[in-house]
């Protein structure tokens, strides 16, 4: 969707602007043109030259381009670009933009724009849930921009928490969601299944496995941006929750998520079940923390509920399921035979096998099969780009 668009990059001083030069890399990478306007303070994180060389465009600051009068009209930019997206986006910045302050090229060029903008705040956690700041970014969502929400995790300072800047393939699939096709799917509930799940052996252990969540949150963004109403129930994750138009329930067991997904599955019109959920748990969680102690340790396990299947045997007419397999070996056959046992529509397999697919990764490369036997096999994609090829899939099948 970026193919053609014009983007300015507004970069100004954090430690996060390395990330600028990704960013930068990726919107050229997906056809856009980019102009990089700089905040002075910007050039001491990362030179102009480096992102001048990634954007095959002269990177820009000042006003005044040299003594002849020549000079970077804000205007002009502010009118050619499709959108501006400011990352990383300082809590000085922010407040400037916020307050109106047009003291250098990238503010004045904000206050020209006629685009959408967009802002990917970074920046240490207690600056980041300031009262001010947190003030200056609904102020500037009330004036029609775009926030871009930090992730959660370690920052400069060494904290833990809020303010890392979203990374630059985040931020790319937003501006591509923003500028794709008339939405297709309103009026359609989606019920999406994701991540892992817990099952607690006492207080402080639990069984699980190694699922991050990605696919099914890209998936729920996806749908989302397609004009369905989205339900997402997810087990423990570490992403941030998704879009505000998406419905979030956050479960923890395999028992909670069938419950949640159970509550929601007669109104849906189209069920993913995406999540990875544990097969077993503990027969007897432990009420206190069990201490180590000489020699072997055993739990009992007992199968947990299985969630797709329960639900897709009550399946109705209408609906339309979909699954997800990740195998080891025998990728196919096993795949065929959990479609059919679980009265899915279509499945979507991850191999093992491939290089950048399944858990924890950015990337996915998948094989989709429907009922009839027919297989569709993808390249390896980011999990945004991957959600998106299963939207068109399932669009196809309903519409």
């Amino acid at each position: 969707m970026l193919v053609n668009k014009k983007i300015i990059v507004g970069v100004s001083g954090s430690i996060a602007a390395y990330k600028s030069a990704l960013l930068v890399r990726l919107l050229i990478k997906a056809g856009a043109e980019v102009q990089v306007v700089m905040t002075d303070a910007a050039r001491n994180f990362i030179t102009p030259l480096t992102l001048a060389t990634l954007s095959k465009r002269p990177a820009v600051w000042e006003f005044v381009k040299n003594q002849a009068g020549e000079w970077n009209n804000h205007v002009e930019l502010g009118l050619w670009a499709d959108a501006i997206v400011v990352a990383p986006a300082t809590a000085h910045t922010l407040s400037k933009c916020a307050n109106g302050t047009c003291d250098d090229l990238l503010t004045a060029t904000y206050l020209s724009a006629r685009c959408p903008v967009f802002f990917a705040p970074a920046m240490d956690l207690d600056m980041y849930c300031h009262g001010s700041t947190l003030e200056n970014l609904d102020k500037l969502q009330r004036f029609g921009n775009q926030i871009i929400k930090p992730n959660f995790g370690e920052l400069a300072s060494g904290l833990v928490g809020d303010g890392r800047m979203a990374e630059p393939d985040e931020i790319v699939a937003q501006l591509d969601l923003y500028f794709a096709p008339t939405p297709t799917l309103i009026g359609t509930n989606v019920l999406i299944t994701a991540g892992p799940t817990q099952e607690s052996i006492d207080p402080v252990r639990y069984v699980s496995n190694h699922s991050s969540g990605k696919m099914g949150y890209a998936i729920a963004e996806a749908f989302a941006a397609a004009g369905a109403h989205v339900t997402l129930v997810s087990g423990p994750t570490a992403l941030p929750k998704p879009a505000q138009n998406v419905a979030f329930i956050g479960v923890t067991t395999a028992q909670e998520m069938f419950e949640a997904t159970a509550a929601h599955f007669e109104n849906a019109h189209v069920v993913i079940f995406a999540a990875a959920v544990a097969d077993y748990t503990p027969r007897v969680v432990a009420t206190q923390k069990i201490k180590k102690k000489e020699g072997s340790f055993s739990v009992e396990l007992v199968k947990t509920i299985d969630i797709a299947a329960t639900l897709g045997a009550k399946k109705k007419a209408g609906q339309l399921l979909v699954g997800f397999a990740l195998e080891t070996d025998n990728e196919l056959i096993n795949a065929k035979d959990k479609l059919l046992r679980k009265h899915f529509d279509l499945i979507v397999l991850n191999s093992m096998q491939d290089k950048g697919a399944g858990f924890a990764h950015d990337t996915n490369k998948i094989t989709v099969i429907d009922r009839a036997g027919n297989t569709k096999t993808f390249a390896l994609k980011t999990k945004a780009e991957v959600a998106k090829d299963i939207l068109e899939l399932v669009v196809q099948k309903i519409m």
